[in-house]
């Protein structure tokens, strides 16, 4: 399935001529660890809402900000509880939230997938005795980074390391236990996974 973002280039006049100001006036964030979609005309909003959690920063993407938090656990229940006070939140303002690790750089498709195995090997014992699937948002990279071979590739790494390990994991795609995320802004990526409980905790997360 594909699951790359349609924001591959910025929006189109003015929309785009404003998108762009508001990246020049408040700079560019390079070691974010949480992206952000934002509803059409949501910026002012989700930046308001977001601002006294983390740095945050407009992407060269359309509706696609980024932000740098110290504690993505406490940060994820603030937010949550925003949510719970105002539900309006996740219809006009937010699309969908992904917190990830650490953001890593990458120049091509093999050094996507050497970094992002490394994190994403850093994760397999939370992918033991479990059923789980793979998902890349790519924005940026077109016809460079595929996001179905990428999952593919993840998957296949994670199931044998995972049988390697003597604690076979296996591949589902209707309701797993895991869900593996790797989020790409440009040239930069961070890889992150969910249980099944988490994304019920957190209607935002909307991964698949």
């Amino acid at each position: 399935m594909e699951t790359d973002s349609s924001s591959d280039t910025v929006t189109r006049a003015p929309r785009r001529r404003r998108w762009i100001w508001q990246r020049h006036r408040w700079g560019t964030l390079h070691d974010w660890n949480v992206v952000v979609c934002v509803q059409e005309d949501g910026f002012k909003r989700a930046r308001a809402l977001l601002r006294p959690f983390g740095a945050v920063r407009p992407t060269e993407y359309h509706n696609v900000l980024v932000m740098k938090v110290e504690d993505v656990g406490a940060f994820m229940e603030s937010l949550l509880r925003e949510v719970h006070d105002d539900p309006t939140i996740l219809e006009s303002v937010i699309s969908r939230i992904a917190p990830g690790g650490p953001c890593f750089v990458f120049g091509s498709t093999n050094e996507f997938e050497a970094k992002a195995n490394v994190e994403a090997l850093a994760l397999l014992p939370r992918l033991y005795d479990s059923s789980f699937h793979v998902r890349v948002h790519r924005r940026g990279f077109k016809n460079r980074l595929r996001s179905p071979e990428e999952e593919r590739y993840l998957d296949h790494v994670l199931l044998e390391a995972a049988a390697a390990a003597g604690r076979p994991a296996s591949l589902s795609f209707d309701d797993p236990d895991m869900i593996l995320v790797a989020e790409t802004v440009s040239n930069h990526a961070s890889v992150a996974c969910w249980s099944r409980e988490e994304l019920k905790r957190y209607p935002f997360l909307r991964l698949d």
